[in-house]
């Protein structure tokens, strides 16, 4: 049972066929692979971006939030410094001036 010249060439062109068809399939395939990854990238960078977005969000409250603390306490400093200097005008004067003579004589010694 021997082959004929016509049988075996049309398996080779059978099989020429097949292994093109495969590799249409398999061009088709990595298309929609590709088409795939972008989308999951895109996905990703899109939920990294929201991500990030909600962090600056709440450092930018953080950030305000702790001026507002800091402007209170300054506030409320002004307040206690100028009860002082209302309720001991001397003292406050004679504190001024030890502060003035100290930073006088630190600046003098160079």
């Amino acid at each position: 049972m021997a082959n004929s010249p016509s049988t075996a060439n049309a398996k080779k062109e059978a099989s020429y066929e097949d292994l093109n068809e495969q590799i249409s399939i398999l061009r088709d395939d990595i298309s929609a692979l590709t088409g795939t990854i972008a989308d999951l990238t895109k996905a990703q960078a899109n939920q990294l971006t929201g991500a990030a977005a909600q962090q600056a969000e709440a450092a930018r409250q953080k950030g305000v939030e702790t001026a507002a603390l800091v402007a209170n306490q300054a506030k409320d400093v002004q307040t206690q410094a100028q009860e002082f200097v209302d309720a001991r005008p001397g003292t406050a004067l004679g504190i001024a001036a030890g502060l003035g003579f100290l930073v006088g004589m630190m600046s003098a010694r160079k």
